[in-house]
């Protein structure tokens, strides 16, 4: 007998994949499978026995010979200037503020600012910093020991508030959540009306997803996988009968395995231990029982109260994240597999008579009968899953903790949270379908109903052959940037929610990896350009003339040779600042690392300058975000901050931050 399971692939692994999907090889490779697919209706718990039986059944059947599957997630790698704190005080200055999806829901990052201060935390240190002086005013040690240097951090901050979301030693973890260990996840809420001193810590049970904050209220995703330990075997147990000895383990295995922990400390050093219940646990009609996502609520304006975080969770998986002001979205990429076979040998059973079922005479064989060999049984080759993307929504409208609304899926795969966009009672979402053997692509845009996430409808054959490099949607008009060899901008006319169509194309050499909203009419594009052999060559800015939707045309391009730039992958690393057309991106070349300084206006890029952070290490010296507060650009390295005069780009300050 063959038994099909999956298993987890190597970094190593995803990187392969990853390059076969703009593979060329020649001939005629099959077309991508799409599949017909609804809305999914989400199901609540009735008790923790009802819990117990669904999961341990669902979860059952995801056990391999070294326990669960545990897939990991691939990930690959309103213009927020514009919104100024509305009650700042007068004497503030003007400032920017993270660069994020939608206007109004912040989004975690390594440095904050309100115009007054500066916040940042690095290697497991927040530094406020006074914008006035330039000096750092305060400072807390949020790690023990030896353990703070290359702990991954974010913030959010509200007011006097700051929450800090640590994610264990890895950098990766965020990007990639299956490979967080569980338990390394903490959430630290910062005092920071005087000296910072911590208020409360939150160590919830799983690994960090991300989190959106809409007003002073936070709400944090999680990912938790059951706790149930496996036992162990010697060499010579067979791989089936590990599967049916694990599978025996998660059958009998307490509700308690999966209900999601919590464990918060308040600033006297009390304990208070919690978890998830059952209650407030749902599932879709289709889950693995392997996974939970918990949705955890804060309010940085009350702090930790009573209620603790409020968690709600939903037996699903999950890797992006995006929110608007009513809504958050936790949406599910298809997991990288690989076909594992487990044969044993065939076990001989009595025949059987169709009408009676009783056992039907031996026949002895011949003396000329060859003998019977023993060989496995044979079945049918391996069947591919389905490429499909998951997507479950909770509505964030009312205070505490959200609801759920409902859960759909998509064919194909996610780039990341830009794919998705929620606009006039619809969400839109932009995927890429590869065929099974990573030889043919295709991409297109799903519309869904927003209450019911039902398809309403859909513009497919986007980039035959190739995938999606970036998405923006912006209002009733999306923009879709597909790659191999050239870059084909699409513009696409989504006021008509069951005929969305594409209007325009635009064929250029490289690639956009990040568009941006510039002046009416103008996007900006952060990307590569490339030869008409699809070599990529350096560092690209372009302006898009979108006024037209049927006929996108580029302005203006700057180059710069053998260069890349974080924020084609990382959103949070471009500046724009409208009022100006001021620009700023990190990049980093072959002879120098730093900030690229540009001018955007309605008719082209320029370049101004570099912006160059003492240190000869490329890594230590390397830009990592850039701010505008007043008249000054403040930039941010693994070293310190650096402030430099916005029109004449000479240095102002140097603040170390080691």
């Amino acid at each position: 007998m063959k038994t099909l399971i999956r298993t987890a692939a190597s970094v190593a692994a995803l990187a392969t994949a990853a390059v076969a999907c703009t593979s060329t090889t020649a001939g005629t490779p099959p077309k991508p499978r799409a599949s017909s697919l609804g809305a999914i209706r989400l199901v609540a718990y009735t008790g923790c026995d009802d819990l117990l039986s669904g999961l341990r059944e669902h979860a059952a059947q995801r056990v391999t010979p070294w326990g669960f599957d545990n897939v990991i997630p691939l990930a690959y790698m309103e213009d927020s200037a514009r919104s100024v704190t509305a009650n700042a005080k007068t004497s503030t200055p003007e400032h920017s503020t993270t660069n994020v999806h939608e206007a109004g829901v912040d989004e975690p990052d390594v440095v904050k600012t309100d115009g007054d201060r500066v916040i940042t935390v690095k290697d497991g240190v927040l530094r406020i910093i006074d914008t006035a002086t330039r000096k750092v005013t305060g400072s807390l040690k949020l790690t023990e020991g030896e353990n703070g240097p290359g702990v991954p951090a974010d913030l959010l901050v509200s007011g006097d508030r700051a929450l800090v979301l640590m994610r264990g030693g890895d950098i990766m973890y965020k990007r990639m959540a299956g490979f967080a260990p569980q338990g390394d996840t903490r959430y630290v809420l910062v005092d920071l009306s005087g000296a910072p001193k911590v208020l409360s810590t939150i160590k919830p049970q799983g690994s960090y997803v991300d989190a959106r904050m809409v007003g002073s209220t936070v709400r944090l995703v999680t990912r938790s996988q059951p706790d149930i330990a496996f036992p162990e075997f010697k060499e010579d147990v067979s791989e089936a009968e590990r599967v049916k000895r694990n599978q025996a383990v998660v059958r009998q295995a307490p509700a308690d395995a999966w209900l999601p922990k919590i464990e918060i400390t308040d600033a006297s050093g009390a304990v208070r231990k919690d978890s998830v219940k059952c209650e407030r646990i749902s599932h879709p009609a289709d889950y693995t029982g392997t996974s939970l996502l918990t949705v955890h609520t804060i309010d940085l304006a009350q702090g930790v109260t009573a209620a603790g975080t409020d968690p709600i969770s939903l037996a699903a998986d999950g890797d992006i994240v995006y929110g608007t002001g009513s809504s958050l979205y936790v949406a599910s990429n298809p997991r990288w597999w690989m076909p594992v076979v487990i044969s044993e040998p065939a076990v001989e059973t009595p025949a059987t008579t169709p009408s009676s079922g009783e056992a039907a005479p031996a026949v002895e064989p011949t003396p000329t009968d060859p003998p019977v060999p023993d060989t496995p049984t044979p079945s049918p080759e391996p069947t591919i899953p389905p490429e499909e993307t998951e997507v479950h929504r909770f509505d964030i409208g009312s205070p505490g903790a959200p609801s759920y609304v409902a859960s759909g899926k998509v064919p194909g795969r996610l780039l990341n949270q830009y794919s998705l966009s929620e606009y006039d009672g619809h969400l839109r979402v932009a995927t890429t379908l590869t065929s099974p053997d990573g030889k043919n692509s295709s991409s297109a845009v799903y519309v869904l109903k927003a209450d019911t996430l039902a398809r309403t409808g859909e513009v497919g054959g986007l980039g035959e052959g190739e995938r999606i490099y970036s998405v923006r949607f912006i209002g009733p008009v999306g923009y879709c940037v597909t790659f191999r060899q050239v870059d084909p901008l699409y513009t696409l006319d989504l006021r008509d929610a069951a005929a969305p169509k594409v209007t325009g194309e635009l064929k250029i050499t490289g690639y956009s990896a990040y568009l941006h909203p510039g002046a009416e009419g103008r996007l900006i594009g952060i990307g590569q350009e490339a030869s008409e052999k699809g070599r990529t060559l350096g560092t690209q800015v372009s302006l898009f003339d979108v006024s037209d939707p049927a006929s996108p045309r580029r302005l203006s391009q700057l180059f710069q040779k053998d260069s890349g730039s974080t924020a084609e992958w990382d959103p949070h690393a471009f500046l724009y600042w409208p009022k100006t057309g001021l620009a700023v991106i990190p990049l980093t070349q072959q002879t120098e690392s730093g900030g690229l300084v540009l001018k955007i206006d309605d008719s082209g890029v320029t370049k101004l300058g570099m912006i160059k952070h003492p240190g000869k290490d490329e890594y230590q010296a390397g830009i990592q975000r850039a701010l505008v507060i007043g008249d000054s650009i403040w930039t941010l390295s693994y070293d310190g901050i650096q402030v430099n005069d916005a029109a004449t780009l000479a240095q102002q300050a140097w603040i170390p931050l080691r």
